[in-house]
């Protein structure tokens, strides 16, 4: 899909913090002479091209009690690599599932990034997705800090 002008700014507008306002989307249509309306059909072509994903608040995880988070990384044969990241992708609790190209010395390429509330609990879904998949090849790598999370911004 090609982007237009409009388009653009009607991205650079809700890739940031929308103001919590009856309509969110009058500002913006006033400064590119559309219609509320219009803003909202070209969000719906944007999504329905596959261009935006989705519209949705940003949770902070760890405010919200999701305190025990790691990135699991799985040792997959490439044979395999779609059914397991299949398997993976159905549960809940991981956000993130990545098939990556990895260094000679390093085997585990399957990544999934899993939340939890509990440390008890994070290990109860390791275990479960290591039982339906059948891997049990895997090393789990916690964070120690967070030195940075934004979302992206891609037009400015």
């Amino acid at each position: 899909m090609r982007l237009d002008h409009k388009d653009i700014e009607i991205l650079k507008y809700i890739q940031t913090d929308l103001p919590l306002e009856s309509n969110p989307y009058k500002t913006l249509a006033d400064r590119i002479g559309l219609s509320e309306e219009d803003i909202v059909m070209r969000i719906k072509t944007l999504k329905s091209k596959g261009v935006l994903r989705r519209l949705g608040a940003v949770l902070r995880h760890h405010k919200a009690g999701f305190t025990e988070n790691a990135m699991v990384v799985w040792k997959v044969d490439s044979k395999q690599s779609d059914e397991i990241g299949g398997i993976m992708a159905q549960f809940d609790e991981i956000s993130h599932c990545y098939l990556r190209e990895v260094p000679p010395d390093f085997d585990y390429n399957l990544f999934t990034m899993i939340h939890a509330r509990t440390r008890d609990e994070l290990n109860r879904i390791i275990d479960k997705v290591s039982r339906q998949t059948g891997l049990t090849d895997y090393k789990v790598l916690k964070s120690i800090r967070e030195l940075k999370k934004e979302s992206m911004v891609y037009f400015t």
